[in-house]
């Protein structure tokens, strides 16, 4: 899928949560699975109504990864 296919998908309805991480700030983001295709929303929990960001499900295993094992590298 590209870039402009998955900001076609709606959000309605999709279920958001919080890493288990988070503190009671609500300084954090929220992260939702598209059912309909290997997609993962991203937003900012203060501001929901705000364009959620989309990246392919790979992408952010990809992220998860390196975060978990401490591996991201600046672009």
């Amino acid at each position: 899928m590209n870039v402009s296919g998955m900001y076609d998908i709606e959000l309605d309805g999709v279920a958001w949560r919080k890493s288990s991480y988070t503190a009671n700030n609500d300084q954090c983001v929220e992260i939702a699975d598209v059912p309909t295709c290997p997609v993962v929303a991203v937003r900012d929990s203060k501001n929901p109504h705000i364009p959620a960001a989309r990246v392919s499900g790979t992408a952010w295993g990809t992220f998860i990864q390196a975060a978990k094992y401490e591996t991201l590298r600046p672009a």
